[in-house]
């Protein structure tokens, strides 16, 4: 369809929006009653994200999709630590960037497969280019064929310069995830040489920090980095917010934290100790001998918890550990749902006998 579709004379390309499809000439009575965008032009052909609206089921294909500041700095580390190819899994404006500029820029180098969950891609690439892929458990919808296509990209220089870049929906189970993570890098693993046994396909995961614990439980070769990862399309985690309303949003890799460089223009900056660049809000913590913020704000030293805690969080005696200054202490007796009181549950509760 793809290959038809840019053969057409501008004035015959057309997009339907209501079916989220290219049209060609043929179809266009089948879907006269629709609203469609004329004269789609190369450039937009080469950004499909730009057409097609999100999918917004929250827990299984939620698109929030790269603020270009975000996808722009992605793609800049990985040709700046010397990546060739990249598996963009659930990334596809990263995808589109790469496939715009390979298109445009004869000298460069940087090639990329996508999978998504997403099949409306499938109209804008060739299979060479995009498999329908469901992350939750390893489906490839192609079979064989879509699978082979994936380990070909994967085994190409004997395996060499590739990095598998995914951003996945964030209310998936974790270790769903980490599965499907692991098998791709099993397929990287069969490069035939032998020479990454011992070793990980290199990878970012993006992905909120408050999930930091269960990635390393199934990735404890990961560390997260403090580069706050912006979409267009989440009214919260926008560039520009301070305080609470920043972007929860972080890089989670496999790769010497030293190596990722982050812009100092943003504010991040080297931390000497911790060998790894961090938020300007992120303080070297003496005690805990680490720069322990996780959301770009100035976390502080609780003694009696023995680490550092946000700057909100205050330590209650109550419950021995920090919690904000309103909270419920967990060591509280639940009263009784009828009378309120403590000692005794609902079901023997001497008010419903006098009833």
């Amino acid at each position: 369809r793809y290959k038809n579709f840019v053969l057409l004379p501008l004035s015959k390309r057309r997009f339907c929006q209501e079916c989220q499809q290219l049209l060609l000439p043929a179809e266009w009575e089948k879907h006269s009653d629709h609203q469609f965008l004329c004269d789609i032009s190369t450039a937009q052909l080469r950004s499909p994200s730009q057409l097609l609206y999100p999918l917004e089921n929250k827990k299984t294909n939620a698109q929030y999709l790269f603020a270009d500041r975000s996808c722009q700095f992605l793609l800049d580390l990985i040709i700046g630590l010397g990546f060739r190819r990249v598996l963009s899994v659930g990334t596809p404006r990263l995808h589109e960037m790469i496939q715009s500029k390979a298109s445009q820029e004869e000298d460069f180098r940087v090639r990329s497969l996508l999978l998504d969950i997403d099949f409306r891609y499938s109209q804008f690439y060739t299979e060479d280019e995009f498999c329908h892929y469901n992350v939750f458990n390893h489906y490839f919808f192609g079979g064989e064929a879509a699978h082979e296509t994936c380990r070909k990209f994967l085994c190409q220089e004997n395996g060499e310069g590739v990095i598998m870049v995914t951003d996945p929906p964030f209310g998936g189970l974790v270790e769903a995830l980490a599965s499907s993570f692991k098998k791709l890098m099993a397929m990287w693993k069969e490069t035939g040489k032998g020479g990454h046994n011992s070793q990980e396909m290199p990878m970012f995961w993006i992905f909120p920090y408050f999930f930091e614990s269960r990635i390393l439980e199934f990735f404890p070769s990961f560390s997260m980095m403090d580069y706050q990862v912006d979409y267009d399309n989440h009214a919260l985690y926008k560039h520009g917010k301070t305080g609470r309303r920043q972007s929860p949003v972080r890089i989670f890799t496999n790769l010497t934290p030293s190596m990722i460089v982050l812009p100092v223009e943003e504010g991040y900056r080297f931390c000497a100790i911790c060998q790894r660049y961090v938020s300007s809000g992120n303080q070297h913590c003496e005690i805990c001998n680490s720069c322990t913020s996780k959301d770009g704000r100035r976390w502080k030293h609780c003694v009696l918890c023995k680490k550092c805690v946000k700057p909100s969080w205050f330590h209650c005696n109550s419950c021995n550990c920090c919690a904000l200054q309103n909270h419920t202490c967990e060591k509280t007796d639940a009263g009784c749902f009828v009378c309120g009181k403590a000692g005794h549950k609902r079901s023997t509760c001497p008010s419903l006998s006098h009833a």
